[in-house]
């Protein structure tokens, strides 16, 4: 059991330094579409070998479902990423990183109407407190707080909210390493198309640069999204996904020692009124059983020593999926 939540405080550490890490890229000329598609085409190189192989012994996945990973990261996860690394441009990484946390709010209310379900307390307070605390965190919106980051950031919670819901449809019929594989495929492929079409897709930032490059394709995602799922499978989705919550606490010390972007005590008071929400959203969507946990996947090859990764980003994700396993995080 330790040994789970140590390793789900491992992702969240990496996840939360996410936004750090690509502050201190775009401080070294790296643009927006050249920092994720490197991220996502080295995590891509990372996973798909696995995926490959997996796919070869058990099969393809199904036409459809191949779509749906297509839209998944060739879009929503896109979308999502490229909203979150654009708000930490202009808000601090601990406020995005806090603010982004409203999702799995979102997330509960969403299930609620579409299942037309009465909504339950837990949802309800959920809200009211996710809320609450954004409004303290906010405050007054001035010339300490710029509109476009923040509305860029409630804007990448909603996408991932949207992300998490679309995921479910696929992540109980599809190999975790294998749609992990092609969502940051075909995210990559996106920033890359993008990049070319808007000409921001340069290398010719600072040679440091590739340090945040690596640190966030490595340490951010292919690292934080593998002791995520280690973690997960012996503590189980839900518990994983509230120690998750450790990723805006990680985000906001990280600013404040790295940045010297620290919170106030009003807004340090509304961020705990998020997590509390996030907390609630994370149980109103916990499955059956209290205890019940994701079967333990194939182990991958023992040159490999660990099992597949599960579900980034920052970019970034979270509430456990209907099957057990969240979509791949941000």
């Amino acid at each position: 059991m330790l040994k789970g939540y140590l390793l789900i405080g491992l992702s969240a550490t990496g996840f939360g330094l996410m936004p750090v890490f690509a502050t201190f890229a775009y401080r070294d000329g790296l643009t927006l579409p050249t920092l994720l598609f490197l991220r996502f085409a080295l995590a891509a190189a990372v996973f798909l070998p696995y995926a490959i192989r997996h796919a070869r012994r058990t099969g393809p996945p199904k036409r459809a479902d191949l779509l749906r990973l297509v839209v998944l990261g060739g879009v929503l996860y896109t979308a999502q990423s490229a909203l979150y690394f654009s708000s930490v441009k202009h808000i601090s990484p601990a406020l995005a990183a806090l603010l982004l946390y409203v999702y799995p709010a979102l997330v509960a209310t969403v299930s609620a109407v579409v299942g037309r379900d009465r909504p339950s307390l837990a949802i309800i307070g959920s809200i009211l407190a996710s809320f609450a605390g954004v409004s303290l965190v906010l405050g007054r919106i001035g010339a300490d707080l710029n509109i476009v980051g923040v509305l860029q950031v409630l804007g990448a919670a909603g996408v991932y909210t949207v992300y998490i819901l679309y995921g479910d449809r696929v992540s109980g019929r599809v190999h975790p390493v294998v749609m992990t594989a092609c969502v940051s495929a075909a995210a990559a492929v996106s920033f890359l198309l993008y990049g070319a079409a808007t000409g921001d897709l340069r290398l010719d930032f600072a040679f440091r640069g590739w340090l945040w490059v690596l640190a966030l394709a490595l340490v951010s995602t292919v690292v934080a999204i593998l002791c995520f799922f280690l973690g997960m499978t012996l503590i189980g989705p839900t518990r994983a996904s509230i120690g998750s919550m450790l990723e805006p606490v990680v985000s906001i010390v990280a600013s404040a020692v790295l940045l010297s972007s620290g919170l106030t005590w009003l807004q340090l008071l509304g961020a705990a009124l998020v997590l509390t929400g996030a907390t609630a959203g994370v149980l109103s969507r916990r499955p059956p059983s209290p205890d019940a946990r994701p079967a333990p996947p194939p182990r991958l090859p023992r040159d490999h020593g660990t099992p597949p990764p599960p579900q980034p980003s920052r970019d970034h994700d979270a509430a456990p999926s209907r099957s057990g396993q969240p979509p791949p995080r941000r």
